[in-house]
């Protein structure tokens, strides 16, 4: 027989001592395209979900032996993965309530209507798939959060700690500052998963990878017919994190238009969709990051003051790796994983290097040599060729012949110079956006470069 159009197949275990209710039950369930399988006492059903698994038992409350309810304990005990319904008579109802308490779905008092049996074990499966998925998001979760955490013991980094645990289970604006790579969306994260609306969304935008214009309809949303293209409606990030946390990276890159609507949104907590006049409120809680020195941009007049003091409520500034020397051995130790070494020379070229891009820089060097050894052990010549180089310019720097701008000046001209005066393949190797490459490069007075 095929089952009804909709619905799923179950696979059903009926537990009954009546070979009379039991023969109708699984007639009723099979000529509806389940698959079942009978048992006519407790014992017997214990020993069958040993070697089965069942979506859902149907267990009389009056059964021989081995008694009813403790069949119920043992399945909440060890067979968690499929839910009960439990069949009572009137002098049994007390025992089903009881039952209720240990893990059954549902109960049904006889005589049983099949139609109805078929609704309750139908609902029972419904609320198990629904905690399982639960379970599994609850899982994804967890891993996402072990998976990408803040690695450090040094004394920088403790500080770093120390803050977060401090001003994370606030609701008030966290400015995070550090170069890139350093970790600021991590430190974020770690933010939202100990602040009070961490059961609540988390939403991020990168202003440095959206230009203006659609970074505005990202933020604030727009309504259908605004600009060329709007087919329809469409909620901004304001309106998806509502009730939850907001992160604005790179904040230091928004355009001084975008910052004016943004400061709006943080003062009174109204906005309006692009191409509305309607206004409407969202409570999120912001945090921003960025790797601008934002006072100075403030005094060239490309951040607004205004928006600095409301964002910069509480600030958390992460030390550069080169300042977390203590940290090294760690998170390379991190990246390798337990089943990779490191030749004995490899450590002291690691330690010799400034990384200017930071703990991004380490674990993409890490995973370049990772995929170049071929025998288990990493090996110098698997380090990126700028690593190895850069050794003896940074005995120079320890020993203060060079200071540390002249250093970076000369680091990244000389990614520039090797990708042949590309910007973008210049900023992907860098880890840094285009907009950051154009402003270092002006910076260092390099005019002559070609636009790519």
């Amino acid at each position: 027989m095929t089952q009804n159009a909709g619905k799923r197949a179950l696979h059903l275990l009926l537990v009954a001592d009546d070979p009379d209710l039991r023969t109708d039950m699984a007639q009723f369930f099979a000529r509806h395209g389940n698959a079942v399988e009978q048992c006519a006492n407790g014992q017997q059903a214990l020993d069958l979900l040993e070697r089965k698994a069942f979506d859902v038992v149907v267990l009389d409350l009056l059964l021989p032996g081995c008694s009813s309810l403790d069949v119920l304990k043992e399945l909440q005990a060890r067979h968690t993965e499929c839910e009960v319904v439990v069949l009572s008579d009137g002098a049994t109802i007390a025992t089903a309530v009881e039952a209720m308490k240990f893990g059954a779905h549902e109960f049904l008092t006889k005589p049983i209507s099949l139609k109805e049996l078929d609704r309750l074990v139908r609902k029972a499966h419904e609320t198990g798939q629904l905690r399982k998925e639960n379970q599994q998001l609850k899982e994804v979760l967890r891993r996402q959060r072990s998976s990408k955490r803040i690695i450090g013991h040094s004394p920088e980094m403790q500080e770093v700690f120390r803050l977060v645990a401090r001003v994370g289970p606030t609701d008030k604006p966290i400015l995070i500052l550090g170069e890139n790579g350093t970790g600021k969306e991590l430190v974020a994260r770690a933010l939202y998963e100990i602040s009070p609306v961490a059961d609540k969304p988390l939403v991020v935008i990168n202003c440095a990878a959206l230009p203006e214009t659609l970074l505005e309809s990202e933020l604030f949303g727009y309504e259908k017919g605004a600009f060329t293209g709007a087919a329809g409606m469409k909620p901004g990030l304001f309106e998806v994190a509502d009730g939850g946390t907001l992160l604005i990276d790179e904040i230091g890159e928004l355009a001084l238009g975008l910052q004016a609507k943004l400061l709006r949104v943080l003062e009174d907590g109204t906005l309006r969709r692009v191409g509305s006049v309607k206004e409407r409120r969202v409570h999120v809680r912001i945090l921003a990051s960025t790797n601008r020195d934002l006072l100075q941009e403030v005094r060239e007049k490309r951040f607004r003051e205004d928006l600095l003091y409301r964002i910069n409520i509480l600030t958390i500034e992460l030390p550069p790796l080169r300042q977390r020397a203590g940290d090294l051995a760690m998170l390379v130790e991190h990246f390798i994983g337990p089943h990779w070494r490191l030749d004995a020379d490899v450590m002291p070229a690691l330690k010799r290097y400034s990384w200017p891009g930071n703990v991004r820089q380490l674990q993409n060097a890490i995973d370049r040599a990772k995929i170049l050894a071929d025998d288990g052990r990493i090996h110098v010549k698997n380090l990126p060729r700028e690593v190895v180089d850069g050794s003896d310019s940074l005995l120079q720097l320890a020993a203060g012949e060079i200071d540390l701008s002249t250093h970076t000046r000369s680091y990244v001209l000389e990614v520039y110079r090797r990708h042949q005066n590309n910007k973008t393949e210049t900023a992907r190797a860098l880890g840094i956006s285009r907009r950051t490459i154009y402003r270092l490069l002006s910076k260092y007075g390099v005019r002559s470069a070609c636009s790519h």
